[in-house]
């Protein structure tokens, strides 16, 4: 699983409390920390995008 956080993400947060091994604060935006989501973190990255208030989270 791959996943990019879109330029409309807002900051609010919610990815970097659902899945903190994987997300983290830029300066504006939220980032993605790994190149390639690991199997056992699948499931914390998806309900991370589902629960995006703005749909930012793109998981491939």
């Amino acid at each position: 699983m791959i996943v990019r956080i879109e330029d409309n993400c807002t900051a609010c947060g919610l990815c970097i409390d659902t899945c903190p091994d994987v997300f983290e604060m830029g300066d504006e935006i939220a980032e993605v920390k790994v190149d390639k989501v690991p199997a056992e973190m699948e499931d914390c990255v998806q309900q991370a995008a589902d629960e995006c208030p703005v749909e930012a989270i793109v998981v491939e």
